[in-house]
């Protein structure tokens, strides 16, 4: 039997969520609109309290955050925060302007991994590879658990 496109029963693709933080809306609605052209479903929030707010009501496969918004470490404290929910998030840093330093830690433990915006197909290949490495690590903990 051959389904339609319209055929209710057809498997719905899930996309995988990014929660983008970013205290500029131009960076922020932009990476947005890059992200979801890459086939992502983005959330955007526009300070730390809010990131976490959507942090406690929804899941993410990967959390994007600026650090530097309404103070100098708050980025940082929403990969922090974004670690400690159960369903663990893929976690990275991400600079949206051209004088940020430029470096990139290994995503390592609970290092924060920086993406750094101006190359495009860049930013959407560690964005796939975070949220892969996510997928392949959850897998493992199941498995773990399940005595396998």
């Amino acid at each position: 039997m051959v389904r339609s496109p319209r055929d209710p029963r057809r498997q719905i693709l899930e996309l995988a969520r990014v929660l983008l933080v970013d205290d500029d809306p131009t960076s922020r609605l932009t990476l947005q609109t890059v992200l979801e052209a890459g086939g992502y479903h983005v959330e955007g929030a526009a300070s730390a309290a809010e990131a976490v707010g959507k942090l406690e009501g929804s899941e993410f496969e990967l959390v994007l955050s600026d650090l530097h918004m309404e103070s100098p470490e708050a980025g940082l404290k929403v990969l922090a925060h974004a670690r400690m929910m159960d369903y663990k998030p893929a976690t990275a840093l991400i600079a949206t302007y051209q004088d940020s330093p430029a470096r990139t830690n290994s995503r390592k433990g609970n290092q924060a991994v920086l993406i750094e915006s101006e190359d495009l197909p860049e930013l959407l290949s560690k964005v796939a590879q975070l949220i892969s490495e996510r997928a392949t690590r959850r897998v493992e903990r199941e498995l773990r658990h399940a005595g396998v």
